[in-house]
């Protein structure tokens, strides 16, 4: 999902991770090994293709279970089941720069 760049710039869509994230915020992901708390980039094999930004909440065996802050305006791991990490976002862009 990230191809060969150690880096992506994402842009987060929806209200699911508000008050960390909100619609419209420019993030970057870096491929390195999510830890609980992470905000990460996802995938559910439920949605191929779609790439999900949610909290790392628990290490399962076969992926994350992954939740949104907005636990309201979110669907996520406790619907789609465990989602596959593919990078942690670690810091935004803009707005506000600064850590997540």
């Amino acid at each position: 999902m990230l191809g060969w760049l150690p880096l992506r710039r994402v842009r987060v869509r929806g209200g699911s991770m508000a008050p960390a994230l909100s619609d419209g915020d420019v993030v970057v992901a870096v491929r390195r090994r999510p830890r609980v708390g992470d905000v990460v980039l996802v995938t559910w094999d439920a949605r191929p293709g779609q790439l999900s930004v949610k909290r790392a909440v628990l290490r399962g065996p076969d992926g994350w279970h992954v939740e949104g802050d907005n636990r309201a305006a979110s669907t996520d791991s406790r619907v789609l089941g465990q989602a596959r990490v593919h990078a942690v976002i670690p810091w935004r862009l803009w707005p506000s720069p600064g850590r997540v």
